[in-house]
């Protein structure tokens, strides 16, 4: 069966790809390069999954796969695959079950913050920020991402006098860029071991605590109004959909009757209620991960804090991931002994076609400011 469909395979993807101006075996930039004709049958049966690991299993090529997805995206070309068994067995599970409990955060920490600190640091800036850099007025990523971390800092209007509590630190970037130009005192939490241990060196000598600790953890005694100001920053996109309020609850239980907390989260034009994310990126770069609306966290934060500002950057991220790109490509030789091939072209696919789906406006960036009681007379926004 497979043999003989496989000219209506080509055929069907020719013209799906037409929709997007994409060519097969054209000469622009963003054509593809078929070097399997298998190809066409994997993609149109396997949908995401089979076009993200025909790519790391080089069945073909684009000289610029930004601009390829960008014109996916832009297609919604996903939306006519959607009934692919990958994707409806996906949908199937994620309903079914809390994919992001206890076990399944451990499973995002191992399979992708665990890997060896020499990858990130190849393609990230000093302060190791591995969120949406905040490109006003510049193009240097390093001071991009400064200006996000001050921006944040702004935001939160954090003094010396303030404790502050970051949910998924990372490797302690905000952290140590806070306590040394704010001069406030920052806890830190991450379930990443690599995280962790890095964090706490990168942070030696400032007020800063790095804890290995689950955020359903920070309901102890000795976290309860602990805090003035509180930072959620791309830590959310792990938790899902069935643990937002949770998640919301336990950060207004830690947080000071007068405080304010900020988070940045990518997010979804559409409320998921199931694993609707690419089955490929779930699989191979953030399981069991979801994107948020803004409908989902309205509902979540209802009646324990007040939206003051809402800031969409979202054209930043395509900004920085290409950042990302061109640091990973140019640093690949020094680091290439600890991967193979197959990984580079998974981390490549993984970081170009994130910007072409933001270049799309396909998914966004926010930065949402709550405060838990109204600041009085108003806040003042921040950009």
């Amino acid at each position: 069966m497979f043999i003989f469909s496989r000219p209506l395979f080509k055929t069907r993807a020719q013209d799906l790809l037409a929709l997007a101006d994409v060519r097969i075996n054209g000469d622009r930039r963003w054509d593809i390069q078929i070097h399997d004709e298998r190809f066409y049958g994997r993609v149109l049966t396997e949908g995401a999954m089979g076009l993200g690991e025909s790519y790391m299993d080089e069945w073909w090529d684009c000289r610029q796969l930004d601009e390829f997805f960008y014109r996916i995206f832009s297609a919604r070309l996903e939306e006519k695959v959607k009934g692919v068994p990958t994707v409806v067995w996906a949908k199937i599970v994620s309903r079914l079950k809390n994919l992001q409990t206890r076990a399944g955060s451990k499973n995002i920490a191992q399979r992708h913050y665990d890997l060896k600190a020499e990858l990130y640091e190849s393609f990230l800036d000093p302060y190791n920020q591995y969120t949406c850099a905040y490109f006003k007025d510049t193009e240097d990523l390093k001071l991009a991402q400064e200006q996000k971390l001050d921006l944040i800092c702004q935001k939160l209007n954090i003094s010396s006098q303030d404790k502050v509590l970051d949910i998924g630190c990372g490797w302690g970037g905000f952290a140590k860029f806070a306590a040394q130009r704010y001069g406030c005192s920052v806890t830190g939490v991450s379930i990443s071991r690599e995280q962790v241990m890095y964090a706490r060196e990168f942070c030696k000598g400032l007020p800063v605590t790095i804890l290995k600790q689950d955020y359903r953890d920070l309901t102890e005694p000795s976290f309860t109004k602990q805090f003035d100001k509180i930072l959620v920053c791309g830590m959310i996109e792990h938790v899902g959909y069935k643990n937002y309020r949770r998640l919301m609850k336990i950060i207004e239980s830690c947080l000071k009757d007068n405080g304010i907390f900020l988070l940045q989260t990518i997010g979804s034009n559409v409320s998921m209620t199931t694993m609707e994310t690419n089955p490929w990126m779930g699989k191979y770069i953030f399981p069991n991960s979801m994107l948020p609306s803004l409908k989902q966290l309205t509902t979540a934060s209802e009646g324990l804090f007040v939206a003051e500002d809402i800031h969409n950057f979202s054209v930043h991220y395509d900004k920085t991931l290409m950042a990302w790109s061109d640091n990973f490509e140019k640093n690949w030789p020094k680091i290439e002994s600890h991967f193979d091939r197959r990984f580079y072209r998974m981390w490549r696919y993984y970081l170009l076609s994130c910007a072409g789906g933001f270049r799309a406006r396909d998914t966004q960036l926010w930065q949402i400011v709550y405060s838990k009681r109204g600041m009085p007379g108003g806040y003042v926004s921040v950009r």
